[in-house]
């Protein structure tokens, strides 16, 4: 969420930057502004009464000790009359900061300076490329092909169990999957980041707090009985361990990292870009999450993308990097970068991480604050990145190892997997 003192002193800079997303907002900033100075007049004027209030109390005091009764009671009246105007004005003022705050939900975060023009995701910014595409054998199957040869993954049973898009693993299927989990975790404890296991179910204010909601609340699955969201990825309760946190400026930065199922509606997916396990509604994800001072985070945000880049790189699998453009960025995000693997029985490159910078948008509304060394509060910047996204990682091992024999299995997996081939 931007805060309300920024837009309110940089009106202009603001309509122009969100501008980068391909949006007006200049009505909503206008919105903003206006109903902030309702409230902010308001609020005045009831600190004006309670002050008037809290003198014609000292004086309805001293007027009692003193006898006069008379002239108390008329304050008393007074007192009286201020306080239901009071109470008036509290409800208009909780009125305005209700309205102020649904206006801020809806305005995205503002990209940062290197971010490039763009409305589509052909617009972004292809930044670094890596990895040999392998030349398959002439017989070389798509990954949905591949596991319905080796009956690793199986669609017709999670669609019997639940519905489709949520896939059972099967055999040397689930062991690649729980190898690959355990390869990224270790990854990312030996780089410094913090392990938890957290829960699959948020509260509204965790949602909010990152941002999911209002913005992706139709792609979230919601129990309504009890008012809790299904995870769309481990960012949100990750993230949430910190909200109304206040760190010291020495704590930082925090490093977290999480395993967990994802889950997303995904309405309107359709397609044969969406087939097998390109596109899910349940699905494991292990998250890097890093907690920072403002003068660090762009650094920590390159750190981030390296260090998903040495994961690759051990995988051996071709990828290219993009810098995404104001257009095709998440509503949260200053700057990400997408990470892509090249499918080369699908000839396409498909997305596996997103490592993205939130600068103090989600740390505005979680309220996560550090004390620096000067005294003064100050918001933290919050950064996230998937290390990495289980099924098209998956994907590309199946159709990128694929030989006559079966499917080799990436060395460094092995000590996981415990077999060097599916066939």
């Amino acid at each position: 969420m931007l805060q309300i003192a920024f837009i309110r002193e940089n009106q202009e800079k603001v309509i122009k930057a969100l501008a980068k997303r391909n949006i007006d907002v200049t009505k909503t900033v206008r919105e903003v502004v206006f109903i902030d100075e309702n409230r902010r007049a308001t609020q005045l004027e009831m600190d004006n009464i309670l002050s008037e209030t809290n003198k014609l109390s000292k004086d309805i005091g001293d007027l009692m000790k003193s006898g006069e009764k008379s002239k108390a009671e008329i304050l008393k009246e007074k007192v009286h009359s201020l306080k239901e105007k009071s109470k008036v004005l509290s409800e208009k003022t909780d009125a305005y900061a209700k309205e102020l705050l649904d206006k801020l939900y809806s305005l995205p975060n503002l990209p940062a300076d290197l971010v490039p023009e763009g409305k589509t995701p052909e617009e972004n910014l292809n930044i670094f490329e890596e990895g040999e595409i392998p030349v398959l054998h002439g017989n070389a199957l798509p990954h949905w092909d591949l596991i319905k040869k080796y009956d690793i993954v199986d669609f017709e049973l999670g669609t019997k169990i639940t519905a489709p898009g949520f896939p059972v693993y099967k055999g040397k299927g689930a062991k690649l999957q729980r190898a690959l989990i355990a390869y990224f975790l270790d990854k990312n404890t030996d780089a410094g980041y913090t392990e938890y296991q957290v829960p699959h179910l948020v509260n509204e204010a965790s949602a909010y707090g990152t941002g999911q909601l209002p913005d992706k609340e139709g792609q979230m699955y919601h129990d309504a009985k009890d008012d809790l969201y299904l995870i769309p990825t481990a960012e949100v309760p990750v993230t949430n361990i910190f909200r109304d946190v206040i760190l010291q400026e020495n704590e930082l930065p925090v490093l977290a990292t999480g395993y967990t199922p994802c889950f997303r509606r995904e309405a309107g997916s359709w397609g044969a870009h969406v087939r097998g396990l390109n596109r899910l509604h349940q699905f494991d994800k292990v998250e890097i999450v890093r907690i920072e001072h403002p003068e660090k985070s762009y650094e920590a945000l390159e750190g981030m993308v390296e260090h998903v880049k040495n994961i690759l790189q051990e995988l051996k699998l071709p990828y290219r990097i993009l810098r995404l453009c104001g257009g095709d960025m998440g509503f949260a995000s200053a700057m990400t970068y997408d990470f892509e693997v090249f499918s080369t029985a699908q000839d396409r490159w498909l997305e596996i991480s997103s490592v993205s910078n939130f600068e103090t948008f989600q740390s505005n509304r979680l309220k996560l604050r550090f004390k620096g060394k000067d005294g003064k509060m100050n918001l933290a910047h919050t950064l996230n990145g998937s290390a990495l996204a289980l099924p098209r990682v998956l994907a590309g091992i199946l159709e990128n190892y694929q030989t006559p024999e079966g499917i080799i299995i990436p060395e460094v997996l092995r000590k996981y997997t415990g077999f060097d081939i599916i066939n």
